[in-house]
């Protein structure tokens, strides 16, 4: 059957009919808002690259995420740096006394149902940038990379963390971290691997916020290269094998097919990371009058619900009543 028979037109005629068929939005339960933590105290930064978000010292942090969590979403993911003195293997990330490890507990105290999850890298805390210590020949030193992985990780779940998250795409960092849990008797804590995550030029503005560029070179090296999509999927399935509880997609709005792809190819939860440069040039477009923003927002959250994203790492976290509700 075809036209005139067959008119599409007619199941979006009204709002009702429009909401009776299209799929609804993700609720805010399944939002993860990454935030940056700072040392010191009564600090909220405005980061100029990232409209809207800060950085924030523990005690603004925990003013902050009141109006966050009332909203009902479901988890924070903290990004931490040091303002101390950087070394090359990064020892900052995994001392008991760094502001992650301290802003935990008290998240965890003042909002006990909320979803805590940590960054685990070292790039914001060595002295050259990159996410492990590095060769004579300026690469990175993979099997001593994921023995000091597996500390920052240890270092977290003892504080507290529900889930650990490490980005540094570095090869055997997952089983090494959940060998190093495991020894520890910290079996309950969740691992959420950055397992596809792209060597992209849409980090620009996280760079800024968490001053964590390298001083040399570039990590095209260890992130994976947009240009092959079974490459891509065999990052995450090899996580997956080493014990990871979820997998990831980062970036999220230019993957859509690994996203869908991933989704395809796992039972585990699959995250979509809806990065900074996604947040920048949506905020960049509506400021010069190119589009709705909310509307927009929307329309690319949407995207990754269809896609198969069962959880979304976004900045838009935050302005979920207003983008949805609103």
């Amino acid at each position: 059957m075809s036209f005139p028979d067959v008119r599409l037109r007619r199941l979006r005629r009204t709002p009702a009919l429009r909401r009776m068929f299209d799929i609804t939005p993700p609720p805010p339960s399944k939002f993860i808002w990454p935030v940056f933590v700072v040392e010191g105290k009564n600090r909220c930064e405005p980061i100029e690259s990232m409209p809207g978000q800060c950085r924030y010292s523990i005690d603004q942090l925990l003013k902050a995420l009141e109006p966050v969590v009332k909203q009902g979403i479901g988890g924070v993911l903290l990004f931490g740096q040091t303002e101390g003195e950087k070394d090359a293997g990064g020892s900052g990330a995994y001392d008991d006394g760094g502001v992650v490890q301290l802003a935990i507990p008290l998240i965890k105290r003042a909002f006990p149902d909320l979803i805590v999850i940590s960054d685990v890298c070292l790039c914001a805390y060595t002295d050259h940038g990159h996410c492990g210590p590095l060769l004579r020949d300026g690469s990175v030193d993979n099997d001593t990379a994921i023995e000091l992985l597996a500390k920052v990780a240890v270092s977290h779940a003892g504080a507290g963390a529900d889930i650990v998250a490490p980005s540094a795409m570095m090869d055997g960092q997952v089983l090494a971290i959940r060998d190093a849990l495991s020894d520890e008797d910290l079996n309950n804590t969740l691992l959420m691997s950055y397992s596809t995550k792209f060597a992209s030029a849409m980090y620009g503005p996280f760079r800024d916020a968490e001053n964590s560029s390298p001083s040399a070179g570039d990590r095209k090296g260890y992130q994976a290269s947009y240009g092959n999509l079974r490459v891509a999927l065999r990052e995450s399935e090899l996580d997956e094998d080493e014990g990871a509880d979820i997998l990831m997609v980062k970036p999220a709005l230019f993957y859509l097919d690994v996203l869908a792809k991933l989704r395809e190819c796992t039972d585990l939860p699959v995250a979509a990371y809806n990065v900074s440069g996604e947040y920048s040039m949506l905020v960049a477009a509506a400021d010069r009058g190119w589009g709705d923003l909310n509307a927009m927002v929307r329309e690319s959250l949407m995207a990754l619900e269809r896609a198969g994203s069962d959880m979304f790492l976004s900045y838009w976290a935050p302005r979920y009543n207003e983008i949805f509700e609103g």
